[in-house]
């Protein structure tokens, strides 16, 4: 790699991070931990990877502070307890109110409809009481860890209606949200039964950050439209305070995945992976598998490609990662036969003794594997109907230390708004999905360099550290209207 040393740089923190206000108080659906063992009465925990995590463990560490979550054991009370220099206020939840909660409402209400409603929502009544117990209880848990003067930032799908709780029981407290996933167009926003119970609930927060600009114009639209919250498409007025609705895109520890993409360890093994392809183009796709993430249109465009003969088995493979999600739901059970089905027949189809056309695999891989799947691939394939950012194509970039590679980019992916130098396309037109990929494998060497180091520069300038900053910046110096 000519730029391994680039991957030598260090995490940093902002300069410009403010060292105004009090502790944070994260409340989340998932505690930055999980459970490896002990005893009933004294359980052992190992701090999760993952970016949120990453990004927010040190603040925790530097201000003080508490994590709310949930523990990922139903029915199990635990006790606060700290863990790598993060306190952590664990929050139960039974089996049956985490079914009615996250199974029902959060992903099979708020979900669906919340990606463009790629899959019917489903609007029941007994799955919003637990929504909204649940709410409650993270609320009520995490209120009991504020004190004068801290910030609490609140996370995600699953917990909108927490702000407004903790409002009403910290009325001072400057408290900011985050949603993870998009925010859906006010007419579709318009079929939820609960639409402005969830409005309000967000209203609670000063700072309500989204991936996208248009995500935030979205909710403050529909807030104006079923709420009295009253104001423009970034600022609004609700029950006297000023509410900011923003976009802080989510991103990357970016100087992270360079220096593990430099290991020995990782260039060796995408050694190893290019040369079982046989010399082969690599056209990568790493999804959830998940119906929002298109892998059964991205398998038709590549049957396309390979109907029209621009690619064949013999000079180009597809491996798709598909990485095992909520396997016990219908929906997911289907997304999984009808992708299976799709591998056996362009297999079966062009697929040549000893070079098949697609290589599936269905499971977790280890994260140097991963990153040594993004150094052996020559384009990635990254094409969901909607996704709030896609960190996926961020990790792809960052890893790719000499420049080279093609990204393939849903224009309905947040990512699309930063990552100029992909190639964007429709994730629903599998013929236009064909001639990108068309494009991809064929770029010139330049073109491909002068795109890469543009997305490069970007996802180094912009990484998770500099989003958290950002946002709670924003939270920090948020002020409020003077009545007098």
């Amino acid at each position: 790699m000519s730029r391994q040393s680039q991957g030598g740089a260090k995490p940093r923190r902002s300069e410009n991070r403010s060292a105004e206000a009090g502790r944070l108080v994260v409340v989340a659906n998932r505690l930055p931990v999980r459970q490896v063992g002990g005893t009933d009465e004294k359980p052992r925990w190992r701090i999760s990877p993952g970016g949120l995590v990453t990004a927010l463990a040190p603040m925790l560490r530097e201000r003080g502070g508490t994590w709310v979550g949930w523990a990922g054991d139903m029915g199990r009370t635990y006790r606060p307890f700290t863990q790598d220099g993060i306190r952590c206020r664990p929050v139960a939840l039974e089996a049956d109110l985490f079914e009615g909660f996250y199974q029902g409402f959060s992903n099979s209400t708020l979900w669906p409809l919340y990606h463009d409603a790629v899959r019917p929502p489903e609007f029941h009544r007994h799955w919003w009481r637990p929504y909204v117990e649940a709410n409650e209880r993270f609320a009520k848990a995490a209120a009991g860890q504020v004190k004068d003067g801290d910030i609490v930032w609140v996370h995600d799908y699953q917990l909108q209606l927490v702000p407004r709780m903790i409002r009403e029981l910290k009325p001072e407290t400057r408290i900011g949200f985050f949603n993870h996933i998009p925010f859906p167009p006010e007419e579709l926003f318009a079929q939820l039964p609960w639409r402005r119970s969830i409005l309000e609930g967000l209203l609670g927060a000063d700072v309500i950050g989204f991936q996208t600009k248009q995500n935030a114009q979205n909710f403050s639209r529909a807030a104006r439209r079923h709420t009295s919250a009253r104001g423009s498409d970034t600022e609004l007025v609700f029950e006297g305070r000023r509410v900011q609705s923003r976009a802080f895109p989510i991103s990357i520890d970016t100087a992270d995945f360079e220096r593990s993409a430099a290991s020995e360890e990782v260039v060796a093994r995408a050694k190893e992976l290019r040369a079982l392809m046989a010399g082969r183009k690599v056209i990568l796709g790493v999804d959830r598998l998940d119906y929002t993430k298109g892998i059964d249109i991205r398998f038709r465009s590549f049957e396309e490609a390979l109907r029209r003969k621009s690619v064949t088995a013999e000079n180009s493979v597809l491996v798709q990662i598909a990485v095992p999600s909520r396997a016990d739901v219908g929906e997911y059970v289907n997304e999984r036969d009808e992708i299976e089905r799709l591998v056996g027949r362009i297999n079966g189809t062009y697929g040549q003794p000893g070079k098949v056309a697609v290589h599936y695999l269905y499971r977790s891989v280890p994260r140097e594997e991963l990153l040594a799947f993004y150094l052996a691939s020559d384009v990635l394939m990254v094409t969901p109907f909607r996704d709030g950012m896609n960190l996926v194509a961020k990790e792809y970039v960052a890893t790719r230390l000499d420049d080279t590679g093609v990204l393939v980019l849903s224009e309905f992916a947040g990512a699309a708004h930063e990552l100029r130098g992909a190639i964007l396309v429709n994730p629903h037109d599998i013929d236009g999905m064909a001639d990108a990929l068309e494009q991809a494998i064929s770029l010139p060497d330049d073109e491909a360099t002068r795109r890469m180091a543009a997305m490069r520069r970007v996802v180094r300038r912009h990484d998770v550290y500099r989003w958290s900053d950002s946002f709670l910046d924003t939270l920090i110096h948020a002020t409020q209207p003077n009545w007098d």
